[in-house]
């Protein structure tokens, strides 16, 4: 066995510090926490290259008191317990001691602090673990931390971090839920010079919810409010009919502290259940409130995941908060129109068909002077089944009559030889016969189309039908038709859907959508596929982001997950009116292409059903 060796200080801090320091994004919550924890009412967070080459906290908190600075950068040194029988009942966000000690071990740190009982403040800074400058100087009361230059001395860890903005964003989505779970907190948040965050801490959660969700999410939401066996729960929830295809806009807060609990996330999906739409999930934002020693927040170094010593109280007291708010919040769902349709634009894109149509409504009718009007003298020869335009000419026998009523002399048609239209009749039905005669008999329940091809009827799914349609075509040719909108449409995302999209907009542009980085987690589209007009784009996007989110392997994965998603939202959608020249040609593309078999989601295109059974159901035979 290798001898075993106790690591060097230095080692040791630099191996904790990994378990606590991850990223810029983790920094500012140990920090902000930390701040939460000493009382401040405003806070202030800035940021310069994504939190990588400067991170600045300013709180106005207790501040730490002179002697107990060096300390406060020891690990395990703490203010939050004493003994271990603290760890039962945790009222604060953080306890450990652990935040500056590994952040101070991979950066440059500089603090500016001021306690409550003292004159004046302290400047204290420390590198890499290492004490640079201790002394006292003027400062206003709180804290001012300064963190430069985050793993410069430990250079592997930097390879694993990403480009500035994602990691900018991850620094904002913390805020975000960190604003979120304070109401009662003012918070301030600076990237790059520019403020992008300014909660205004007056306690009302719609207000916090308003400046980090915006307007429309918040006015959206219903009250929550419930108390059962010493649980409390409060916070706002959507209506059923604005559930979401994703679960981004789920934030639970417990104690203050924002957590992942599947048991939560359960007892609020449970209580939307037979009101929401199969595949979509409620966006909420609870707060629950428990007695400090039921839960157990010392499971896991960033705190997110806690245990309950009761789960059924927990989930029964969310449950019934949440069923409560819907059955006396709920509304029935109100109409808007929308804006009218902006008048046609030469310059725009169009499809062929749309620029037939322009050409047929735009050409003015000829005028012609009054026909002659034909008097047939002679029977015509039994005509053949060409198509009008086909029509052979025979000899036949004509007079006019005039406006006077004066009958000219007979006009001769000339006559083709017979067996010319005979080989042009053999010609025709050669070609008819090449392809199989599909008829469209009708649909059922405006979801499934009836067609009649040979001896067998098939049932078709136009939804399932038309997304494979759609599907193969992106797939196969990597355009789409797209119309560039008059007007571009902003849609504002949550942090990582925004990470997803902007990495990925050359894979958005060949799915037929022309989107730009509008900056602070918003895009503008503007164009997208001419299927996909009069689509709610903001969910859309949602949707395709987090397509792009759960698929993080090869690229022809991804690429197909993205035309997936395109493909179903730019489907026929079962139970809408389709015309009987759309349920023709829908039916000869299934029925004629031997690849549409099944939907992407696996499920099958269309049902046979022969002659021959129908007959045996019938008795006709046996």
């Amino acid at each position: 066995m290798p001898k075993i060796n106790v690591l060097p200080k230095n080692v040791a801090e630099l191996i904790a510090a990994g378990e606590v320091v991850e990223r810029p994004a983790s920094v500012i919550k140990e920090l902000v926490e930390n701040s939460i924890d000493a009382g401040a009412n405003i806070i202030t967070v800035e940021i310069k290259n994504g939190g990588i080459s400067y991170i600045r906290i300013t709180d106005n908190g207790c501040g730490i008191s002179n002697g107990d600075v060096p300390l406060a950068f020891l690990r395990h040194a703490t203010s939050k317990i004493k003994v271990d029988n603290d760890l039962n009942s945790i009222s604060t966000l953080g306890f450990r001691g652990e935040a500056l000690a590994a952040v101070s071990s991979v950066s440059k740190v500089e603090m500016l602090t001021l306690y409550d009982n003292e004159e004046i403040g302290t400047h204290y800074v420390i590198e890499g673990g290492q004490e640079i400058e201790y002394e006292e100087i003027g400062c206003p009361k709180g804290t001012t931390i300064i963190i430069r230059d985050l793993f410069y001395n430990t250079p592997a860890r930097m390879k694993f971090l990403k480009k500035d903005v994602s990691e900018a964003n991850a620094c904002a989505a913390v805020i975000d839920r960190i604003a979120l779970s304070h109401p009662e907190i003012s918070f301030k948040f600076i990237r790059d010079g520019k403020q992008t965050l300014n909660t205004s801490g007056d306690g009302k959660t719609k207000s916090a919810v308003y400046s980090v969700l915006g307007r429309e999410f918040s006015n959206s939401l219903i009250d929550v409010l419930g108390e059962q066996n010493g649980i409390t729960v409060s916070g706002l929830t959507c209506k059923p009919v604005l559930c979401r295809p994703t679960r981004n806009n789920q934030f639970t807060f417990l104690n203050g502290r924002l957590v992942r609990s599947g048991t939560i996330i359960a007892a609020v999906e449970q209580a939307y259940k037979n009101s929401a739409m199969i595949g979509k999930f409620p966006s909420f934002v609870l707060y629950v409130n428990v007695p400090f020693d039921t839960v157990d927040v010392n499971v896991h170094p960033a705190k997110t995941e806690v245990r309950f010593s009761d789960e059924k109280r927990i989930f029964e007291a969310v449950y019934q908060a949440v069923k409560s708010a819907l059955s006396s919040g709920d509304t029935r769902p109100e109409i808007k129109l929308s804006a009218p349709t902006p008048a046609f634009n030469p310059f725009e894109r169009m499809t062929t068909e749309q620029f037939r149509q322009t050409v047929i409504k735009t050409e003015e009718p000829k005028t012609a002077p009054n026909p002659p009007v034909y008097e047939h003298k002679q029977p015509t020869p039994q005509r053949l089944s060409f198509e009008a335009s086909q029509k052979p000419t025979f000899a036949d026998t004509y007079s006019f009559v005039g406006e006077n009523g004066q009958k000219t002399e007979p006009v001769y048609a000339p006559k083709p030889q017979v067996e010319k239209i005979v080989e042009i009749e053999k010609e025709i039905n050669e070609i008819i016969d090449e392809k199989p005669v599909i008829k469209v008999i009708g649909q059922a329940f405006n979801t499934y189309i009836i067609a009649q091809m040979g001896d067998s009827i098939f049932m078709i799914d136009k939804h399932a039908a038309h997304e494979r349609i759609l599907f193969n075509k992106l797939k196969s040719e990597h355009k789409i038709e797209v119309q560039a909108l008059l007007t571009p449409i902003t849609a504002n995302l949550q942090k990582d859907e925004y990470n997803a999209i902007i990495d990925n907009l050359d894979l958005l542009l060949k799915a037929g959508f022309e989107i730009d980085d509008f900056g602070t987690s918003t895009v503008a589209v503007r164009a997208v596929p001419t299927t996909l007009i009069g689509e709610n784009i903001q969910s859309l996007l949602s949707e395709m982001a987090e397509s792009l989110i759960k698929t993080k392997s090869v690229q022809v994965e991804r690429e197909e997950n993205l035309f997936h998603t395109v493909a179903c939202k730019a489907a026929i959608k079962a139970g809408s009116a389709t015309t009987t020249l759309e349920m023709q040609s829908l039916a000869e593309k299934v029925l004629l292409t031997k690849e549409i078999l099944y939907c992407p989601h696996g499920r099958p295109v269309a049902y046979e059903i022969k002659k021959r059974e129908l007959e045996k159901q019938f008795g006709r035979i046996q």
